[in-house]
């Protein structure tokens, strides 16, 4: 037996922050991030709604990119004082993923996050509070997944928490948030959503009900991303619907390597003044991680089917793989994505020599690459890699060399 698992209730088009004026309760707390949403008028929005519909409002606010463990349980205890019996996560993948973390500790206070990190181990929620989450990016679909993700500063490694439990309540995709987004964040989590939808697909965990979410995911993406890029806003509208039915694939049919390597290398080197940002790590491993896993039968005549749809044309399998992975790389070079580590700079941007040395980056492949093996996305992978192979698979995407093996 397997579970389909979305929010109760998506309310989506422009215009659909308002439902908020239609929720019933008595407190509401509003987490969000950086500024952007309060510059734009969102959140001002947000908590108006709120009030109107008789809640008392609380902000938390200033939830970093790559949110920390020490921020979840900050909020946590903010939570503890407000009492909310609504949590509404606003902005991008890092409120909501943090604001998710916390309402498991508000609603457990003696969990740890060690608990927090087992796999489908969090308990029944929502004896407290009831979670809705607002997306301002078109990329993490956090807002309808069972997923959040927080970085341990500590030791720079990004912990996935994944369990039905965090699924939200009530999504909230109003694409008049997404059109604020700046060009590099809507490069970087367009391939986060593109890599979602393909992960998904080839998933272990792939079924009926998550392939024609992935696959139309996949052709609304190729359709209108780069069009959003380049400042096109019904293209960018579209995104933010595409991102999202990408996220209820992923969140039902699970993610593979890509992901594992993206958040075991996205802190890794940190005290080197930068981190990989998770949608660039995802877009230059893709292709790579592709070329591996199509060794495998089942998953190379599945990437065929995705090449088919997005009509790349290839007279077999093979060539379809080819084509597929140069569709991809192309998206990387029309965005301004570089296409390995060694190139990557701390702005994300291409440049000769990136800002992880290769002596750092080749001392710590090892224990990079063992924590990419037991991250909590690796399990459904089609291709279970070995040490010697995810080092080897690691190295190409530092190097930008073919995957052979």
């Amino acid at each position: 037996m397997a579970r389909f698992c979305l929010p109760r209730d998506v309310y989506h088009g422009k215009g659909s922050l308002a439902e908020l004026k239609n929720f019933k309760g008595k407190r509401a707390m509003i987490c969000v991030g950086g500024g952007s949403m309060k510059k734009f008028g969102f959140l001002q929005k947000a908590e108006d709604y709120l009030k109107e519909a008789g809640f008392e409002v609380e902000i938390f606010e200033g939830i970093e990119s790559d949110p920390s463990v020490e921020t979840v349980m900050k909020g946590a205890v903010a939570m503890a004082e407000f009492k909310p019996d609504w949590i509404v996560a606003i902005g991008g993948g890092s409120p909501i993923d943090a604001a998710k973390a916390m309402w498991i500790k508000y609603e457990y206070p003696d969990c740890t996050f060690e608990d927090m990190c087992k796999v489908f181990g969090i308990p029944e929620l929502r004896r407290k509070a009831h979670f809705c989450a607002v997306s301002s990016t078109s990329g993490t679909a956090t807002e309808v997944t069972a997923f959040s993700i927080i970085t341990n500063y500590q030791n720079g490694v990004k912990y996935p928490i994944a369990d039905f439990e965090i699924t939200p309540d009530v999504a909230i995709v109003d694409p008049e948030l997404a059109e604020t987004m700046p060009k590099k964040l809507v490069a970087h989590t367009g391939m986060d959503a593109m890599t979602h939808a393909v992960e998904a697909y080839v998933s272990t965990a792939n079924c009926d009900f998550t392939d024609p979410l992935a696959i139309h995911a996949i052709e609304m993406i190729q359709e209108n991303l780069v069009k959003s890029y380049n400042e096109d806003m019904a293209a960018r509208d579209a995104m933010h619907n595409a991102q999202c039915l990408a996220g209820m694939a992923f969140s039902n049919a699970l993610l593979g390597i890509v992901h594992s390597m993206a958040h075991k290398t996205g802190a890794a080197f940190a005290d080197y003044g930068a981190h990989i940002i998770h949608g660039a790590a995802n877009a230059m491993y893709l292709p790579k991680v592709i070329a591996f896993n199509a060794k495998d039968e089942t998953a190379k005549k599945r990437y065929g089917v995705i090449a088919d749809y997005m009509h790349l044309g290839g007279s077999n399998d093979d060539e379809k793989v080819e084509l597929l992975i140069k569709y991809l790389r192309k998206m990387n070079d029309d965005m301004n994505i570089p296409h390995c580590i060694k190139n990557y700079g701390k702005d994300s941007y291409p440049t000769e020599q990136g800002f992880v040395p290769e002596e750092v980056f080749l001392e710590r492949l090892p224990k990079i690459a063992e924590l990419a093996i037991g991250d909590a996305c690796t399990g459904s992978n089609p291709r279970q890699p070995s040490q010697e192979e995810m080092e080897k698979l690691l190295k190409c995407c530092y190097y930008d060399t073919e995957v052979d093996f």
